[in-house]
């Protein structure tokens, strides 16, 4: 039978690379670069409507139905 864990008072300790204590993330990581150097027309404003998507709506990561919505809203068509 498992027996249960003790609660501790010691404090999450993170183990990411350190930091300087007055450094803070210059931008957010997200799903796709933040350079949109080198993209067709078309590539780069789908990229930038995915990136104020995500901003908007506060995601990390998108679906693919997102995504979907986000192109069809450029105003795509299938055909």
């Amino acid at each position: 039978m498992n027996q249960p864990v003790p609660a501790t008072t010691t404090s999450f300790v993170d183990r990411r690379s350190p930091r300087k204590p007055s450094e803070t993330p210059v931008f957010e990581r997200r799903q796709f670069t933040n350079s949109h150097e080198g993209l067709s027309p078309g590539a780069h404003e789908l990229a930038l409507a995915i990136d104020e998507y995500k901003l908007r709506n506060r995601r990390r990561f998108i679906t693919y139905e997102e995504m979907y919505e986000i192109i069809t809203g450029l105003g795509y068509t299938q055909v």
